[in-house]
């Protein structure tokens, strides 16, 4: 990581936004889910379909079942995230895991909140593959951002760039909360690297100023293809799974910049309670049948090797031996020193 200014200021920024958000985080207490004998583990994660098929896929088959107490403290990942920041100097935490996406598990654990994680603890992991193992947190599900279109209304865009060109005008569509996916990839169509920022500033302005237009959440994108008031965008692979299923005439592409890898995964307080606990959970999630069951029901890859993802389903969620070859993955050391600043430009000159 660097050490100047800019990075010191960068990192100030997260710490003071952080705290700001910890004064107003979510801290009602956590539903206990079953209590038995064999420990403990108190789960930070986002709440919805999410914390119910955790609940579903992992806890009951493969901790609640063998004795162990799993508490869900369900919140937002800013909110959950603050309350570790404001919790990091007390001797024991509230929570054991978190559930974060790959760029906040890297944040938390360059801010000091979080501890390296000890493979030995984690038998499964053997089953891991690489790209999925961090020091800092694992893996438990993966996709890629594609471009995502009507399949009707236009032909499959082969890149970032086609997707990002001005002559869509209002049929292309921006996610406000996918920010930092969308700058990235931006920076690969206009200038090949990750961090080009100056190009995908550029870019996306064009874009916007052609008649984009941006929508808050994922779902509303949805909407909007589902109305057909656009045609075109970015999302996760995975994401355009569950559409599909849901009704709505969507198909996805891969771009030849390559797609941007999407991690969610764990990690754990340096000042978690039930440790032991931890590494059961880490552990239960990365059962073939808890990685299989999570492919099913959300669309998104296995991190594991052994998972056995029927041919069908791993055509309609996968990718190919060349694409896996060619994902991309974001700086998240850039994002840590800069986050604050882009944001700031998205939410003034981009979104304004």
């Amino acid at each position: 990581m660097t050490k100047d200014l800019k990075g010191l200021i960068g990192r100030r920024g997260v710490l003071k936004g952080m705290a700001g958000a910890a004064g107003a985080a979510v801290l009602a207490r956590p539903s206990i889910v079953r209590a038995q004998s064999a420990g403990t583990a108190v789960v930070g994660t986002w709440g919805g379909d999410y914390a119910r098929l955790l609940n579903k896929n992992i806890e009951q088959p493969f901790l609640i079942s063998k004795g162990w107490e799993v508490i869900q403290d369900q919140a937002g990942d800013p909110e959950r995230r603050a309350k570790m920041l404001a919790e990091r100097r007390l001797p024991q935490g509230s929570t054991d895991i978190q559930g974060l996406n790959g760029p906040n598990m890297y944040q938390v654990y360059e801010l000091g909140i979080t501890q390296a994680i000890d493979y030995d603890r984690i038998p499964l992991s053997k089953n891991l593959l690489p790209s999925m193992k961090y020091e800092y947190g694992i893996g438990q599900i993966y996709s890629g951002m594609v471009p995502v279109y009507n399949p009707d209304k236009v032909e499959a865009p082969k890149s970032y760039a086609e997707v990002f060109d001005p002559k869509w005008g209002d049929k292309l569509g921006f996610i406000d909360i996918q920010y930092q996916y969308t700058l990235t990839a931006a920076a690969l169509a206009a200038g090949g690297s990750v961090t080009a920022m100056d190009a995908a500033k550029d870019m996306l302005l064009k874009a916007r100023k052609g008649g984009a237009r941006i929508y808050p959440t994922n779902e509303a994108f949805a909407q909007g293809l589902k109305s057909e008031e656009i045609d075109v965008g970015i999302m996760w692979k995975a994401r355009t799974v569950q559409w599909q299923n849901a009704g709505i005439n969507v198909s996805s592409a891969v771009p030849s910049e390559g797609a941007l890898a999407y991690v969610s995964g764990f990690v754990i307080p340096k000042n978690a309670p039930h440790l032991d606990g931890a590494y059961a959970y880490l552990n239960a999630m990365l059962e073939p049948a808890a990685q299989l069951a999570f492919a099913e029901d959300m669309g998104y890859n296995p991190t594991v090797d052994n998972a056995n993802i029927p041919a069908e389903l791993n055509e309609r969620i996968g990718f190919t031996p060349e694409a896996i070859a060619n994902l991309q993955n974001m700086d998240f050391g850039f994002w840590l020193d800069n986050d604050v600043e882009l944001k700031g430009w998205w939410d003034k000159e981009f979104k304004g």
